[in-house]
């Protein structure tokens, strides 16, 4: 008989809390995560049960992954989607340490994630011999604090309750981040004397983001009211399909040119005609030329200001005044410098892009005339050849051309992807780089948002475009999508390499006068060639390929997308040279 036969969930009766834990499953359920996303672990087994058999796996119900750092990946693609956190909950010292990566990638992605910890007892008296030793560590939040924006170790069940408030409220607010509350074993255990009285769950939102000074907004308005020449640069957004509309409505009004940046989730449709183009941090010659022209330029939390600015503007020579909108100051610390360089700027309104642009609409729509109408611009770049080897240029106009006329959620996309190479046209085509730059997160980052598709009942196809690094690293997530039957493509861009690093060692031999031809040394996945799809297939997820000619590539896509329609998971294993496409798929006006 298969094993999956013999499982059988026992049903449970939820009545009043009888132990610590299960009123902090309570406080984890009245949040409204739908989710729990973890690797079990010995520290929270009281927790544990409690979510089991008090509440019995609903509301949240159990993500198991194999790994920590998948748990924090799949909130965080979650996040991605609803600009919402789940809960995640890792074992002891061991477990966040796991987990460290992802809950760093969070930090830099700016997303909510509310982070459950544990900790054997505090009180040496009652620890188990050697395990529960090895696994307290005195100020265990300690080990996240520098890239989380809140931790605790609470001393009671009800003041745990406290602290998922906190936490969920904290990490909610903007600019979001992930949180963490570590549970001592001897709190989960407690049996409760009483039910404490708690105030309700609807006095505990998070607060609203702030307005805009007045004075900062009028002279920002004066501004862009007598700007012949704007730039926006658009940058870190939520998904609201409210603050889209008003993006593309203060554009079209002052008539500005707009930007957007790779590694962040699409904030502006690249079929407009006021769309200038993609960037990463060093801008194309096109782009720069635009900049210096530019007369006014409104930063929308754009990621590195800074080092956007300083390449257009030397220091003493600013032609332009520019508008910076972000409060993102208010998470910066000095163990990382993930917050860039410090901008000048002429105005610094401190909210959130969508509050301001709402201001700004209101006061400039009483100033200006009505903004002409603009024409959708269609992508259109079809490969040169139909037979041969997949460069990466090629599978960028191959999958454009595929789907183009779809719905579909990019959840990833990999290093040297051309810019340009997509039409974006809603705020979940594209949604931005992991955030810290952490290798492996691809695969359970686009379980997260296709989950959230899922639930949402989205008709977006949800596809992630991982390099063979991301995959190899990550790819046990793929066990997550298999069991909890979350449909999701995986095109794996596949060359065989550790490419960004060969690219760097390049650069140093040619520096060095020393040989280039040595950088695959160390880096190369070859000898024997990892089998790619046999990894899939070993977590229970079905492929096809490799794809090694351009011939066969359209009809494997589409064959891809049809099945996941279908409901299923499916990864397909493109083959391409180790190479970066340095120039735009198509150079826009």
């Amino acid at each position: 008989m298969d094993h999956q036969d013999t499982k059988r969930f026992v049903p449970v009766e939820t009545g009043a809390p009888k132990y610590g834990s299960d009123l902090i499953a309570a406080a984890i359920r009245e949040q409204g995560f739908p989710y729990i996303c973890l690797n079990p672990g010995a520290s929270y087994r009281h927790l544990h049960d409690s979510l089991v058999n008090y509440l019995g796996n609903e509301n949240p119900k159990i993500i198991l992954c194999m790994h920590e750092e998948h748990a924090i990946g799949i909130a965080q693609g979650w996040a991605k989607i609803t600009d919402k956190p789940l809960a995640a909950a890792v074992h002891s010292n061991v477990g966040l340490m796991h987990a460290t990566m992802g809950i760093f990638d969070a930090w830099c992605d700016r997303v909510p994630v509310v982070v459950i910890g544990a900790t054997g007892p505090l009180d040496a008296t009652k620890r188990r011999p050697w395990i529960e030793w090895i696994h307290c560590t005195i100020d265990q939040g300690g080990l996240v604090r520098d890239f989380t924006k809140w931790d605790d170790e609470p001393a009671s069940p009800e003041a745990a309750v406290e602290s998922i408030r906190r936490a969920t409220m904290l990490s909610t607010a903007r600019p979001s981040g992930p949180t963490y509350v570590n549970l001592d074993v001897t709190v989960q255990e407690m049996e409760l004397e009483k039910v404490p009285a708690l105030h309700d769950i609807s006095r505990f939102k998070a607060p609203a983001d702030p307005e805009p000074p007045r004075r900062d907004l009028e002279e920002a308005v004066e501004i862009l009211a007598r700007a012949k020449r704007p730039v926006i640069l658009c940058g870190r957004t939520s998904r609201s399909e409210e603050g889209w509309a008003e993006r593309i409505k203060l554009a079209e009004l002052i008539g500005a040119k707009v930007l957007t940046h790779v590694k962040l989730a699409t904030s502006f449709p690249t079929t407009h005609p006021l769309f200038i183009g993609e960037t990463g941090w060093k801008l194309s010659k096109n782009l720069l030329k635009h900049l210096m022209e530019a007369d006014a330029v409104l930063s929308l939390d754009w990621l590195d200001l800074a080092g956007t600015i300083n390449q257009v503007f030397p220091a003493g020579s600013p032609s332009a005044s520019v508008i910076s909108v972000s409060n993102d100051f208010n998470i910066h610390r000095g163990w990382n410098m993930d917050y860039q360089g410090l901008p000048a700027v002429d105005v610094n309104i401190p909210t959130v892009p969508e509050t301001a642009v709402s201001r700004l609409l209101e006061a400039l729509t009483l100033r200006l005339p009505a903004s002409k109408t603009y024409e959708r611009r269609r992508i259109d770049a079809e490969p040169s050849r139909t037979s041969g080897d997949i460069s990466l240029m090629d599978l960028a106009k191959v999958f454009n051309r595929v789907t183009r006329d779809m719905d579909v959620c990019l959840t990833s996309r990999p290093l040297g992807w051309p810019v340009n190479a997509n039409e974006l046209e809603h705020p979940h085509d594209y949604l931005g780089h992991n955030g810290g730059g952490g290798v492996g997160s691809g695969p359970s980052i686009g379980i997260g948002a296709a989950l959230a598709l899922r639930d949402m009942k989205s008709p977006r196809v949800p596809i992630a475009i991982v390099g063979d690094g991301d995959f190899t690293m990550g790819n046990t997530a793929l066990w997550s999508a298999a069991s909890q039957g979350i449909p999701l493509l995986y095109v794996i861009s596949n060359n065989n390499s550790y490419f960004n690093d060969e690219h760097h060692q390049a650069q140093v031999a040619v520096q060095r006068g020393r040989p280039p031809e040595n950088a695959w040394v160390g880096q190369r996945l070859q000898d024997p060639v990892p089998d790619l799809l046999m990894l899939a297939k070993a977590q229970g997820i079905d492929g096809e390929g490799p794809i090694t000619d351009i011939t066969d590539l359209a009809d494997a896509l589409i064959r891809g997308l049809e099945k996941v329609k279908a409901g299923k998971p499916w990864v397909i294993d493109v083959r391409v040279p180790p190479e970066y496409c340095r120039d735009p798929m198509v150079e826009l006006a």
